[in-house]
């Protein structure tokens, strides 16, 4: 074989497995039930229940940030969110963690907020420049 055969195909073999360690990122959204089966790291998609207790000291801990939510499937599950309390949290409608159940709590290290009040505000703001031109 030729040198250049052996360096398309050290290429090929390396483009191939960065698309498979990349592939194992990606995840379908998991509940409670799920993620406690599996034991592994899973996103979790739910609500926050604003009528349970939100326990955040920076005092204490500026790293840990405990709330309630309810998954995907309507079930209520304690959260361990390892940073700081973001702000706005309580006008979060929906809430996707990544992270792994730790007993009968999931401890998140990442966490994405959608909060359809911004995109909204966002909108009208588009809209009222489009108006002016």
């Amino acid at each position: 074989m030729k040198k250049s055969h052996l360096i398309g195909i050290a290429i090929i073999a390396i483009a191939i497995g960065l698309l498979l360690s990349l592939s194992g990122d990606v995840s379908t959204y998991s509940n409670f039930e799920e993620a406690k089966a599996s034991g592994e790291r899973v996103k979790l998609v739910g609500q926050l229940m604003k009528d349970k207790p939100m326990n955040y000291n920076p005092a204490i801990d500026p790293n840990k940030f405990h709330f309630h939510i309810k998954d995907s499937k309507g079930v209520p599950g304690k959260v361990t969110l390892l940073t700081e309390k973001p702000q706005e949290f309580e006008r979060s409608e929906s809430i996707v963690l990544t992270g792994a159940m730790k007993g009968d709590v999931f401890v998140a290290t990442e966490m994405l907020m959608k909060c359809p009040s911004k995109y909204k505000d966002e909108e009208i703001i588009i809209r009222s420049k489009t108006k002016q031109i």
